[in-house]
């Protein structure tokens, strides 16, 4: 039995997984954050409400259309209560001797014995022998239905007014968000899943929304109707009004009991969405890949599981916040069973008349009604505010330094770059770049090499201000970036990245990004620059062709070439290709070179590479490792010098050169062999140009 050593990874190897691992548990630790908390409950409430600040008249507007409405609807119970008094007493009226008065009518009553109905006599106001009111009842409902109708006018006018302030607080919400994400530095979208990110500003924006919506106006009535209901309930009966009033500590128990674990469990709800969506947009922007390894059945089993964990988290949330309101109603029924039986038996001994007892039960209702609705409104709440937090950690996350109100104008330079004893690092325990410094001339190209983790694209990052230095200072003609405004450092520069970026939209408008104001004449000369014409004329619409989500109606290489274009059009001072030529086939590479080096004519350019053949023609090369540059010059002097270039270019064609010593004679395949094999192997790479 044999074993197998594991070859050891080297330093630059290390340094990528280290890198991959912290950026990894900054994501889980950012995935696992539990908003919605108890204790975090008030603070975030308070500054959700704090939201509305700005609309403070219109909600004291609204507060008083709420408050008229509520004395309107409380009073029409003890307005209708005095219809049916008018009935009732009407048909006991008939019954009584007319031309008699009420007190000879009770006590002729109580001598024959009748007490029950005596005292209930006692209690009304009516006329013997009279009969029912009806011109007064008319009155009487007539003006409650004016009641009802009035106070149903201020509830619309109530709803369309604190409508329109949620639509215009979440609108401002969703720009202060949009506004902080572009305030936000690199390092923060380095360690936060896209997925988790959108779920932030969509699903809990949208779900802030909905509990404002829905809270705000309930609160307002519901709040002002408990108070009003309360003062009329004691106006007609303390001792019924003590038994309504029993609900209230059982609602509160209730409340206590189930809210903060209702709460808990929206918080996991609302994390549980977002680590879904994270899975969905991975899956979805991934797809061809996940197909070309066929594990369909494995991301599906993925998103069943973390599927399965958001429905067990929102059925929690669900089945305790529906609980609340049954459970309130049970106790206002109880409630409501308990003023009936009081109220009759009051009524029976002449303490109440039966209108007031009726309107006593509606105000039981309209008692208990609100309470409910506010336990009910409580669990939506909870969400709210479990999403409110998500967004406020958002908000409050820390952003990039901003620029200089007095920062300097950009000067009108040959575009001279100096960096002057960099150092960087993208953890504190990790220095990535130490002490870098080097000058690039005006209108040279510099080629930026080295193995994986050396710091080659963090070096442009660097150039371009997307993060910020731990030491030194880069120049752009004798001007300190960092004294500059990001926008000023970012407009002269011209940027294609290894993996093209398109919107959706055309062809056109996609080159055209690159500079708006370009026109058409412009557009064109820099597609028929890019070889971009080549190959657009095949397409349906030519250059309206609208790409879709992924532009998946083009190809890789085509995809890179529009980008290219767009770098073109924008015409820029700095020229930075990050691998820019990886997604096109050899023949376009060769056009893309020529292309290029007109387009390199006069500016500055960084051209960072894997592939060496591609940068042979450079003014300058930088060797990087570990952050540090240990070989400069050109192509031809790094060779002979057999440094660390010569090394990695010698690594990168030896395999090369020894599929073409298999296939050669002996004595040819030595020579091929020999330690002068890279410059050989130079040469036939050269040949097809």
């Amino acid at each position: 039995m044999t074993t197998t050593t594991p070859t050891p990874l080297s330093e630059e190897e290390q340094l990528e997984l280290e890198l991959a691992e912290q950026a990894r548990v900054a994501s889980d630790d950012w995935s696992s954050v539990k908003p919605g908390k108890a204790e975090n409950f008030g603070t975030s409430f308070k500054r959700l409400l704090g939201l509305l600040k700005p609309h403070a008249w219109a909600f004291g507007f609204v507060s008083l259309l709420g408050a008229i409405g509520v004395v309107l609807a409380v009073i029409a119970p003890k307005v209708l209560g005095e219809a049916t008094n008018i009935i009732f007493e009407g048909v006991i009226s008939k019954n009584l001797p007319s031309g008699v008065t009420q007190e000879q009518a009770v006590e002729q009553l109580r001598a024959a014995g009748q007490t029950d109905l005596a005292n209930m006599v006692s209690a009304m106001h009516l006329t013997p022998g009279l009969g029912v009111d009806f011109l007064r009842l008319s009155q009487v409902l007539i003006l409650v239905l004016a009641l009802y109708f009035v106070a149903s006018v201020l509830g619309w006018l109530q709803g369309y007014v604190i409508n329109k302030i949620m639509m215009t607080t979440m609108f401002r919400l969703r720009e202060e968000v949009e506004a902080k994400i572009n305030r936000m530095p690199l390092r923060y979208f380095d360690k936060v899943q896209r997925g988790e990110l959108i779920s932030r500003v969509t699903n809990d924006i949208d779900n802030i929304t909905q509990t404002m919506q829905q809270s705000l106006s309930t609160v307002v009535t519901s709040v002002l109707t408990v108070v009003g209901v309360l003062i009329m309930m004691f106006s007609i009966s303390w001792q019924l009004a003590l038994v309504a009033l029993v609900s209230m500590p059982l609602m509160g128990v209730i409340f206590g009991v189930i809210g903060p674990k209702s709460q808990k469990a929206f918080g996991l709800q609302w994390r549980k969405v977002g680590r879904l969506n994270a899975r969905v947009e991975e899956s979805f922007s991934g797809h061809a890949l996940v197909k070309v390894f066929g594990k369909e059945q494995d991301a599906l089993a993925k998103f069943k599981e973390e599927n399965q964990e958001l429905y067990e988290a929102s059925f929690k949330a669900q089945f305790l916040s529906g609980i609340m309101m049954p459970a309130m109603m049970f106790v206002g029924n109880l409630t409501y069973v308990g003023i009936a039986v009081l109220g009759g038996l009051m009524v029976a001994g002449g303490q109440l008349r039966l209108g007031d007892v009726q309107a006593f039960i509606q105000y039981s209702q309209q008692f208990t009604q609100p309470l409910s609705e506010l336990g009910g409104m409580a669990a939506v709440v909870q969400s709210g505010t479990a999403s409110a937090e998500r967004v406020f950690e958002l908000l409050d996350a820390e952003e990039q330094e901003p620029d200089d109100v007095d920062a300097p104008a950009p000067v009108d330079g040959d575009g001279t770059i100096v960096f002057e004893n960099v150092a960087f690092a993208y953890t504190p325990e990790r220095p990535l770049i130490r002490d870098l410094s080097f000058k690039v001339k005006p209108g040279q190209t510099v080629a930026i090499v080295g193995p994986t983790g050396a710091g080659k694209t963090t070096l442009v990052n660097l150039i371009m201000r997307f993060y910020e230095l731990n030491g030194g200072r880069i120049l752009i003609d004798g001007q300190n970036i960092a004294d500059l405004r990001r926008h000023d450092v970012r407009a002269r520069t011209g940027m294609v990245l290894q993996d093209p970026w398109l919107f959706a939209g055309s062809i056109k408008e996609n080159i055209r990004y690159g500079r708006q104001d370009a026109t058409d004449a412009e557009v064109l000369e820099a597609a028929k620059a890019t070889y971009v014409d080549r190959f657009v004329h095949s397409l349906p619409e030519g250059y309206d062709t609208v790409l879709d989500e992924d532009a998946s109606n083009v190809s890789a290489g085509e995809k890179q070439l529009i980008t290219i274009a767009r770098a073109f059009v924008s015409q820029p001072s700095v020229l930075i290709l990050d691998e820019a030529t990886s997604s096109v086939d050899t023949r376009t590479e060769l056009l893309l070179q020529h292309a290029m080096a007109a387009l390199r004519s006069g500016r500055t350019s960084f051209v960072i590479a894997h592939r060496l053949s591609t940068i042979r023609d450079a003014d300058l090369i930088l060797v990087m490792e570990h952050g540090d540059i240990v070989e400069q010059g050109t192509h031809q002097s790094l060779l002979s010098a057999r440094g660390a270039y010569w090394r990695l270019y010698n690594s990168q064609f030896e395999q090369a050169a020894t599929d073409l010593d298999a296939e050669l004679p002996a004595d040819q395949g030595s020579q091929t062999a020999s330690e002068d094999a890279p410059e050989e192997v130079l040469e036939s790479d050269a040949a097809p140009a």
